[in-house]
């Protein structure tokens, strides 16, 4: 293939004017690329010249967003293989081969088909083949070229924001840097003017200013207050070429604050406070509010409220609220209008936190005058004192004055006084107090042992208001008297061995007492004075309240003497002395000789050596049971004999026996049966009478049935006669009716009244033992037969 020193007119003509309008960086870029190529062809280690192809290519550019009304043109690949004959078909490809940039496959024509922006792709790779058409192969090898967009200027500035927010302190100086915003151009900034931004201020001056290259903005006026304006709308321009008039332009908007500075002092609207207050008002009462006014915020608005030293600084108190930066009025003492009715007090506000840079501008507080008037409410009596112990011995007398409580009105009318005692305090009503002067005297007489102190309560009452009272505590002790005798502290179970010595200590005793003496209890001990000396035991005192009991001799023997009685005497030293005397009981015991007790009876001596204590103590249950079972049997024996026949309240022994179960008569078949009488068997069962008690070691005599006589008349009869003859049978004459009344009767009993038995066959004495109810009876039976007669 040949090589062409020059390339046609037409197409040089179009690369010249493209690479003349092309800026200095872009021809270096074309240079570079040729540049590019000869050093491909050092690598490859061949020879230093660079080798001329036969077919043209170079480097082409393309103006972005192009606007005409045909595609644009790009330029021309072209071989010295090409005869014109058509045997040749070029062939594009790479980045945009096809949709952006097509080629004439006969010509070799590459035109652009679409518009071409630079901010989505500045250069573009492509490569170019010739093919014969008829053998299909590559005339000459694929070479490769760069189409790179040129820029125009077709974008403006852009903010990184649409609303920038920034403050600044209030009062701060000219030049203070408030916030910096930024914009970019998305031009090319390599080429020409079209991405140089410079900032401008449109809105917002002469307040603040803009730096035209950095975009920092910052204060322009001195000493900016916020109590004056507090926001600022700042609009902010970029605008690119430079600045120059035909470059594109963007704004954004800046709020800017101004924030708070403690820069300002409190003021009182009002110089002079009123307040008013009861004097009963109870300590911490609230009386008012009073504020200050800070027109700064926040921390810097914070006040503390405070009352000047002098008067009334002691009797009110000022709180700060924290959430209103209000000062309340509180009373800090209990008021009196008596006392005093006006109180004059100075109050200061100031600031928490104040700013050194601004206290030239003078003191950051302000003052201001309360007065406080004390109204006069009728208050109820005051005691002198917030409560009362008194103390009296315990065997003062009834009515005796103990102490004494006063009260008086503190109000000007000075109303009269009386007192009374609260009875719940006193439900024993042991105290009282005089009406008119609150003396406390007793109503009963008192006892410390049982109740050392009394807690009663005292009322104060205005007489002409009796709503207005008050009550006082009074605590009042009583005092000991010697008024108990010592006495043992416990029961002693002493005993001493038969084979004791003399000298030995068998019991230490202790007593008690109920007193409580103010230097303690001293108890002394001797013998009592009708036995100053016993021949057996000795008391020695230990002075230390105690006593011992020691043996007097050798040896005690229970044979002789099993039991010994020791009184001993025993007194306080407290005025008026107190003794009492205390008996203790010795028992003479066995011991082994270590001196442990074994058996302390007597009895015992007696009875077989080979018997146990075990042994002993189940004779003796033995014993004991068979006592408690002759001793029942006696009685339940006694009991049967005197258990009267019929216990029934309505018996008046006239043995007159009801039965709740009434027949019809003899007509009256439904309700029983005749035959019942007339059969005789049917009673003949061993059942007990109603009127009886029955005897449980008795046996019921049977009698001989009357099978051959069954007429009911003679029935009864014989009935009666057996009556008669039995002795557990009612032994008095009574008038016992005998009637078949209803199904199963129980009425088998007859009258004595008819009996033929005489009187004297039948022991009636034991009607004497039923009381006086039956004393007539048994004066007619009980007696001999003259008075019966």
């Amino acid at each position: 293939m040949r090589t062409y020193h020059c390339l046609p007119l037409m197409i040089w003509t179009c690369v010249l004017h493209t690479v003349d309008n092309l800026p200095l960086q872009e021809k270096d870029n074309s240079h570079f690329l040729r540049k590019r190529i000869v050093n491909l062809t050092k690598d490859d280690g061949k020879m230093l010249h660079r080798a001329k192809r036969g077919w043209m290519w170079n480097q082409f550019f393309l103006l972005e967003e192009y606007t005409g009304t045909d595609t644009q043109y790009v330029g021309k690949l072209h071989t010295d293989q090409d005869k014109g004959d058509g045997n040749l078909k070029y062939i594009l490809t790479g980045d945009g081969a096809g949709n952006l940039f097509v080629i004439d496959e006969n010509t070799g024509d590459i035109h652009a088909a679409k518009k071409l922006d630079r901010e989505e792709k500045s250069l573009y790779i492509l490569r170019a083949k010739a093919i014969d058409r008829k053998t299909g192969r590559q005339v000459e090898p694929e070479s490769e070229f760069i189409i790179k967009i040129h820029d125009i200027n077709d974008n403006e500035p852009k903010f990184t924001k649409d609303l920038y927010t920034a403050s600044v302190p209030e009062m701060s100086g000219v030049g203070t840097s408030v916030i910096q915003v930024t914009a970019t151009d998305a031009d090319d900034a390599n080429y020409g003017n079209s991405a140089k931004v410079v900032y401008s201020i449109l809105q917002g001056q002469p307040y603040f200013s803009v730096d035209p290259e950095s975009g920092i903005i910052k204060t322009a006026l001195p000493d900016m207050s916020r109590e004056n304006r507090e926001q600022y709308q700042v609009v902010i321009q970029a605008k690119d070429m430079g600045g120059q008039m035909g470059g594109l332009s963007g704004t954004t908007t800046v709020n800017i604050t101004l924030t708070d500075v403690n820069n300002n002092p409190p003021r009182f609207p009002q110089s002079t406070y009123q307040f008013n207050s009861l004097e009963s008002a109870p300590l911490g009462t609230h009386l008012g509010r009073i504020k200050a006014n800070d027109p700064d915020m926040g921390e810097n608005a914070e006040l503390e409220y405070s009352i000047e030293e002098g008067e009334g600084a002691d009797m009110f108190d000022v709180i700060t609220d924290k959430d209103t930066q209000e000062g309340i009025i509180t009373v800090k003492q209990n008021l009196d209008f008596e006392k005093k009715m006006l109180y004059t007090l100075r109050v200061d506000a100031s600031n928490t936190h104040p700013d050194p840079r601004f206290l030239h501008l003078g003191p950051f507080k302000d003052s201001a005058i309360l007065k406080i008037s004390v109204e006069d409410v009728d208050e109820p009596p005051v005691f002198s004192k917030l409560s009362y112990l008194m103390e009296v011995d315990e065997d003062v007398k009834e009515g005796s004055i103990i102490g004494q409580v006063t009260a008086y009105d503190p109000d000007a009318m000075n109303n009269l006084i009386k007192y009374s005692i609260d009875r719940h305090t006193d439900m024993d009503r042991v105290f009282s107090v005089h009406a008119e002067n609150g003396s406390i005297f007793t109503l009963k007489s008192l006892d410390r042992e049982s109740s050392p102190w009394h807690n009663i309560t005292i009322t104060a009452t205005e007489i002409n208001n009796p709503k207005q009272s008050s009550q006082i505590p009074v605590f009042i002790r009583i005092l000991d008297i010697n008024d108990h005798a010592p006495e043992f502290a416990m029961y002693y179970e002493t005993f001493v061995c038969e084979n004791a010595k003399s000298g030995q200590l068998i019991q230490t005793i202790s007593v008690m007492d109920k007193d409580d003496p103010p230097r303690g209890h001293k108890f002394f001990f001797e013998p009592v004075p009708e036995f100053p000396l016993n021949p057996n035991f000795t008391i020695v005192d230990n002075k230390d309240n105690t006593a011992g009991i020691m043996t007097r001799k050798d040896g005690y023997s229970r044979t002789k003497m099993s039991t010994y009685l020791l009184p001993i005497l025993i007194f306080d030293n407290d005025y008026p002395i107190q003794s009492s005397t205390g008996t203790l009981t010795i028992r003479v015991c066995a011991c082994d000789k270590q001196g442990n007790m074994q058996s302390c009876n007597a009895e015992a001596l007696r009875l077989s050596a080979g018997l146990s204590t075990g042994a002993l103590v189940a004779i003796l249950l033995c014993v004991l049971i068979l006592l408690i079972l002759v001793v029942l049997f006696a009685a339940l024996k006694r009991q049967r004999k005197k258990e009267p026949l019929i216990i029934s309240k309505d018996d008046v022994r006239d043995n007159i026996v009801t039965y709740n179960d009434e027949g019809g008569g003899e007509e009256d078949t439904q309700a029983f049966d005749i035959g019942t009488l007339r059969n005789p068997e049917a009673r003949e069962d061993s059942k007990l009478r109603r009127d009886v008690m029955p005897e449980t070691i008795f046996q019921i005599r049977r009698t001989v049935p009357l099978w051959e006589n069954i007429d009911v008349q003679d029935f009864i009869h014989r009935r009666l006669k057996e009556n008669d003859s039995d002795p557990s049978a009612p032994p008095y004459d009574s008038l016992a009716t005998y009637a078949y009344e209803g199904n199963d009767s129980v009425a088998d009993s007859l009258s004595s009244l008819e009996s033929i038995t005489a009187d004297c066959n039948q022991d009636y004495n034991y009607l004497s033992d039923w009381g006086p109810r039956f004393k007539k009876l048994a004066d007619m039976y009980g007696g001999d037969d003259s008075d019966r007669d």
